[in-house]
């Protein structure tokens, strides 16, 4: 990490970053409905290639484990589903319960990364090279399901991380369901009905106002043709997405990255990201959205795996002012 502390990290440097893994201690086996190996043929970091699917440390869909596992409950489309993945001496060792464990398991190895093309980046500047020799495990994970990441995303507009990773944990424990497996307290997301179904007070309560509860149930509704979008390619999937108004070219960015892996896909119309790669490229605080893009003109192609580069190295400009006080619609 560059300087003597680590940044507190933001929406964009905890996407960027790295999810700690506690090393692997022996822990009772659960009876598994379904389990499957696999053994990539690169080294492989969880931590980094499974760590942007986690919404805050509290996120009721995503956990680590003292034995050193991945847990995610998701909603496919065969139905809701646990994945439990460790990664012990090279090989990925993964079990699946509920009605989506199939589905899981077969995309085992896209979630870990196998789509992603690493070897098509080339650093042109000192900081992601160093970066990317220290990092060799990371990948761009690629889940398969839109609406997981796409809702999440719409979520955190316009608010502080905070707020948005609140929101997140207190409707998904309120509406979604109990995951299917052994894992207490993991809960997955709710189906699209049930969050057409929400009342308003609850999402006030949440701390969500009208203008993101609003964008979510007009892409609940047509769920089923956004989830189509995981199947495209990303440049299609964001056109698709941005069909829905609401959805702007930050929150499509944003589902992307996870849903297909989509290694162009940079974040724009964000607070901080243009401004760290901004500062972590020239040395120079207060770039925008047209600075970056141009200052990532060198990796069209691969401008997200070198926004993500930037954000694991550390290089970050340092804070001049207090932390904003985020507000608290739920109190009003």
């Amino acid at each position: 990490m560059a300087g003597r502390y680590a940044p507190r990290p933001t929406r964009t440097t905890v996407r960027g970053g790295h999810v700690g893994i506690p090393a692997a201690r022996p822990a009772p086996a659960a009876a598994a409905s379904r389990t499957r190996s696999w053994t990539p043929p690169w080294p492989l970091d969880l931590g980094l290639v499974l760590g942007p699917l986690r919404r805050g440390p509290g996120d009721p869909t995503f956990r680590t484990t003292p034995d050193g596992s991945v847990w995610r409950a998701c909603r496919t489309p065969e139905g809701p589903g646990t994945l439990r993945v460790t990664a012990r001496g090279g090989v990925v060792e993964a079990e699946a319960w509920g009605a989506g464990a199939d589905w899981l398991l077969d995309r085992l190895p896209s979630l870990c990364g196998a789509d992603d093309d690493p070897g098509a980046f080339t650093a042109r500047h000192r900081l992601l090279a160093v970066t990317e020799r220290r990092r060799p495990g990371l990948r761009l994970t690629r889940t398969g399901l839109v609406m997981e990441s796409l809702i999440p995303s719409v979520l955190e507009q316009k608010v502080t991380t905070n707020e948005a990773y609140r929101a997140w944990r207190l409707l998904v424990r309120t509406f979604g369901e109990p995951a299917p497996g052994p894992a207490d307290r993991l809960h997955v997301m709710p189906e699209p009905r049930t969050w057409a179904l929400i009342p308003s007070w609850e999402w006030h309560r949440a701390g969500v106002d009208s203008k993101r509860s609003g964008t979510i149930l007009r892409a609940v509704r047509v769920a089923n043709r956004l989830e189509e979008a995981a199947t495209m390619e990303p440049e299609q999937a964001v056109r698709r997405l941005e069909l829905i108004p609401g959805i702007g070219p930050w929150t499509s960015a944003e589902t992307v990255q996870r849903s297909n892996g989509a290694p162009d896909a940079v974040t724009t119309g964000d607070y901080h990201l243009p401004n760290i790669v901004g500062y972590a490229l020239t040395g120079r605080r207060g770039a925008d959205d047209d600075e970056m893009l141009e200052l990532l003109e060198p990796y069209a192609g691969q401008r997200h795996r070198a926004a993500r580069l930037i954000l694991l190295s550390g290089n970050t400009p340092p804070r001049r002012g207090p932390r904003f006080t985020p507000g608290n619609i739920a109190a009003l």
